[in-house]
């Protein structure tokens, strides 16, 4: 793993995600039961566009996402309270020869992460009613745990007027073998219909 030391939101770290299958996509790779998702010719087509045009694909962001984006350094030092754990921030996690990476919410010790989540009151509600990993993250959780080479990743769903959704996510190796491939797939994709496309431009 290759960590790129910038503040994640920033034009830099944009740019360094151009054309690069990431933790919040790789649900558009595979599904949360392991089979191939079939969102993936449409996410790698957007990648390729990523490469060619030198732009990130462009993205509403909601209400609830800026909200969630605001409340998130509480969120975290919510957690180290709980916890009496230090969170490590970071910006871009890359692959060491995969074009592909994550950008962790925190790397915790020498063998944890954590993926923080701040959504709207009823979406809160319905992880603590279920209180297991939303079936939605497990791809991301996953792929962080397959690109840092860590052992456990806490998932927080967190709301100040709630209390706190902590699960502790172990590595799933069937899981990872098979997300392995899919995005291994995916980058080699890539990078062959990239190549081809500028050298037509020529």
């Amino acid at each position: 793993m290759k960590i790129l030391e910038m503040e994640q939101g920033t034009q830099e770290w944009l740019e360094a995600r151009l054309g690069c299958p990431s933790g919040s996509g790789f649900s558009k790779l595979i599904t949360a039961s392991g089979t191939p998702s079939s969102s993936a010719e449409s996410y790698i087509n957007d990648l390729i566009a990523e490469l060619i045009t030198g732009e990130s694909t462009p993205f509403h962001v909601t209400e609830w996402m800026q909200r969630g984006t605001e409340l998130e350094p509480f969120a975290r030092m919510n957690y180290e309270l709980e916890t009496d754990r230090e969170v490590t921030e970071v910006g871009f996690c890359m692959h060491d020869i995969l074009r592909c990476g994550v950008s962790p919410d925190g790397l915790i010790g020498d063998d944890g992460g954590i993926e923080i989540k701040c959504p709207k009151p009823s979406t809160h509600v319905k992880y603590l009613r279920k209180g297991t990993l939303p079936s939605e993250y497990k791809a991301q959780v996953m792929g962080c745990l397959w690109i840092t080479g860590r052992q456990w990743w806490d998932f927080m769903s967190y709301h100040p007027q709630m209390p706190n959704l902590l699960i502790r996510v172990h590595r799933d190796e069937e899981y990872i073998n098979q997300l392995e491939r899919l995005v291994t797939h995916a980058c080699q994709i890539i990078e062959k219909e990239v190549a081809e496309i500028k050298e037509k431009l020529l």
